[in-house]
């Protein structure tokens, strides 16, 4: 590992202080670890600093080590150990971070990195002339299927050519980044295969397995059980039998009319249907606003699910916050979520983002959205 040093005192500045928000968050942030063990929260503190400011400074570190009551150099060895953390500035609006390990560099992450020198600074860490972009070589960033990949700030984007990574610096040095897709930049779902499925293909279910309801009286009962039919040997009547074998694939399959196939088949005819657009119990939808809400901010909700919330007319906190249970139901169907939209809660979540933004959220859930 390279010696981790704080920035020069030049660029230092004198004081640090959270904003209010962050200093609410902090507080709650703190709460949670037992009496004795709040220095506990040292790293989340730090990276709330950095992402207030852009990188961690020495009065950030010394701010937070009074909060926790931490000798300076404690926090000083937090910070200079873990890379995560950016000890002098950074790119105002991007820091990419290149995976520079085996599977990406198998994979292109060398001419990644020659996109880095030409478009941002030709060595790492260095800001671009308007100090809006900085980057630097990192290992790996777990996203190896589908290397190779940049990180920046807290997205990762994959599956790039050097072409595809000049656009995203482009339109994050034109401040346009929000509105990058994050993930995948070919045509394949998170980490599936390129091109479509290989594996697991067949749609038909699994066979349900029979377990005896009744136990052995003894171990000596248990040793005499006799085999199941499925260890029998096959006669030519149980292969042409269609209670035994599938004609669709030829794997074993549950008799139509046994009872254990009935919640399995209901669950696929569940799985596979989606309730109608027409549906009275679908919420009522708006004409997109100049500014929609950042619906990303509710948790569980992706860029995949805002695209599709935005589809059916939903852009606002407010109209999430006002659903009933059937328009919940309706939406959780659409979704194919099975009872996520209540288990996550997402009215509270959106009266609490409708009422005041993050900072009523934090003060509602002791946490920062997303």
């Amino acid at each position: 590992m390279s010696v981790r040093r704080l920035a020069e005192d030049t660029v230092q500045p004198s004081t640090f202080a959270f904003t209010a928000e962050n200093v609410a968050w902090a507080e709650t942030t703190i709460k949670k670890y037992p009496e004795g063990r709040q220095q506990s929260a040292v790293i989340p503190l730090l990276m709330r600093a950095q992402e207030q400011d852009g990188w961690v400074t020495r009065a950030a570190i010394e701010s937070i080590a009074d909060m926790l009551d931490m000798p300076y150099i404690r926090v000083l060895e937090v910070a200079t150990f873990y890379t995560q953390f950016q000890l002098k500035p950074v790119g105002t609006r991007a820091h990419v971070q290149v995976c520079g390990t085996t599977p990406c560099m198998l994979r292109g992450a060398e001419e990644l990195m020659k996109v880095c020198k030409r478009k941002i600074a030709g060595e790492p860490f260095a800001l671009n002339a308007e100090g809006t972009l900085s980057w630097e070589e990192v290992e790996c960033q777990g996203a190896c299927v589908n290397a190779p990949m940049v990180m920046i700030f807290k997205d990762s984007y994959e599956d790039l050519t050097p072409e595809q990574l000049e656009i995203i610096i482009d339109r994050f040095e034109a401040g346009d980044g929000a509105n990058v897709r994050p993930g995948p930049q070919i045509d394949r779902v998170f980490s599936a295969p390129e091109g479509g499925l290989t594996s697991l293909t067949d749609a038909q279910p699994a066979p349900a397995k029979r377990v005896s309801a009744k136990p052995a009286a003894s171990a000596e009962a248990a040793v005499s059980v006799p085999p199941s039919n499925a260890a029998k040997p096959k006669t030519a009547a149980d292969e042409t039998n269609p209670a035994v074998k599938s004609p669709a694939n030829g794997k074993t399959a549950l008799p139509a009319d046994d009872p254990l196939a009935k919640p399995v088949k209901a669950a696929v005819a569940a799985a596979s249907t989606k309730p109608s657009l027409d549906d009275k119990s679908r919420p009522k939808g708006v004409d997109r606003p100049e500014t929609p809400d950042d619906l990303k901010l509710i948790s569980g909700v992706g860029p995949k699910i805002e695209g599709i919330l935005h589809e059916i007319g939903i852009f606002t906190y407010v109209q999430i916050a006002t659903w009933k249970k059937a328009e919940r139901e309706w939406v959780d169907g659409y979704l194919n979520f099975k009872g996520r939209i209540d288990r996550e809660d997402w009215v509270k979540q959106a009266k609490a983002l409708a009422k005041g933004g993050e900072a009523e959220y934090i003060k509602v859930f002791g946490k920062k959205p997303r």
